[in-house]
């Protein structure tokens, strides 16, 4: 009997570990484009205006800014988690506390003025991300609970109380019974950084934390725990570094930065809270890290990557009637593409014929 196994190569070509994520999208594009042409839709078409038009119509570009920024922001988090074999799946659910925890400050500072308000703001959603990640921590590190379950089933609970808070004790007096927050005043509001645009003072705060994430994990000793933990643990206990502290850490720094995006994203595109704010930006940003290759610059490239599918996602549900689903179609075959990319990589496939009598 003839079957197959993989079998893990000595050394991984480091060139093939890069060009990877770009094939990745090229495969997505090519196989996206036959997909959608199967099933009635112009997928050439539908390739064009996702991948492409954001890039070539200048009008996109601040769009691109604005997507591009929290899956930064989340992204970075989740890399330095992933690099210390943290599976952190509930950044969605963190990126959703951490605007509440603003939209908080933001209410309560509401017939109140002054800059210190926006920086309160950002501080309680960087705690209010660190403290729901806290969560799924201290039940791995206390129970040996899963955190990868513990994490995602959080972000329900999130949105639930997204739902709750609205409807009730923030529902806005003025709102015509409209389930949201009345609308932030102006001290609350990020201000933008290029005159007669939407790009707001979010998007290079997310180029800042992704180039100060790069330096810490490259050249500081959180950075070398985090990678020898993630590789390692055995030898990390020997040199010292303990497991459970670096969860912590793992989970703080993402669930923060997490947070950090949520509340940048409340305060800017959104400036109030309402249902449709959990976007789906955290449970994308796995994406983003791993198409990055859990290098926070990496991660900048793939926030844009994935940026462009949402905006284009867009653009062609108006001009070739492209349903909503289709740009978590071209995300979700991004992904299966990069891991399938990522094992062929790291593993060749060898025949092995079997008999009665074992493996030849």
């Amino acid at each position: 009997m003839m079957q197959f196994r993989l079998e893990k190569r000595a050394e991984p070509s480091r060139f093939m570990l890069y060009a990877t994520p770009v094939g990745a999208v090229i495969l997505t594009m090519i196989v996206g484009a036959i997909i959608f042409s199967l099933i009635g839709y112009d997928g050439i078409g539908a390739v064009r205006e996702v991948f492409l038009t954001p890039l070539t119509n200048a009008y996109k570009w601040q769009d691109l800014g604005i997507k591009a920024a929290p899956l930064i922001i989340i992204g970075t988090g989740l890399s330095i988690a992933y690099r210390a074999n943290v599976w952190n799946i509930g950044a969605e659910g963190q990126f959703v506390v951490g605007a509440l925890a603003g939209t908080w400050v933001a209410l309560a500072t509401y017939t109140m003025s002054g800059p210190w308000i926006l920086p309160l703001m950002i501080l309680a959603g960087v705690v209010g991300g660190a403290l729901y990640a806290a969560i799924p921590a201290l039940l791995k590190t206390r129970l040996n609970v899963n955190e990868i379950l513990t994490s995602l089933m959080l972000t329900y609970a999130s949105i639930q109380l997204i739902y709750y808070l609205i409807r009730t004790v923030w529902k806005d007096p003025m709102g015509i019974g409209f389930p949201q927050t009345r609308r932030f005043a102006a001290s609350a509001q990020l201000p933008t950084v290029i005159p007669h645009t939407i790009v707001h003072l979010g998007v290079p705060i997310a180029i800042v934390v992704a180039l100060v994430a790069w330096f810490i994990m490259s050249r500081s000793v959180f950075g070398y725990r985090m990678r020898v933990v993630g590789a390692a643990p055995h030898a990390a206990r020997y040199g010292g570094f303990s497991e459970n502290k670096t969860i912590w850490l793992a989970m703080l720094v993402s669930g923060g930065l997490a947070g950090l995006a949520g509340v940048l994203e409340v305060a800017g595109p959104f400036q109030r809270m309402v249902p449709g704010f959990a976007t789906g930006y955290g449970f994308t940003a796995i994406i983003v890290a791993f198409l990055g290759r859990l290098n926070p610059l990496g991660v900048i490239f793939a926030g844009i990557v994935l940026a462009i599918t949402f905006v284009g996602g867009e653009v062609a549900q108006t001009t070739i009637k492209l349903p909503d689903a289709a740009t978590g179609i071209f995300q979700a075959m991004v992904l299966f593409f990069l891991l399938a990319g990522d094992i062929l990589v790291r593993y060749r496939i060898r025949r092995v014929v079997t008999t009665q009598a074992g493996a030849i």
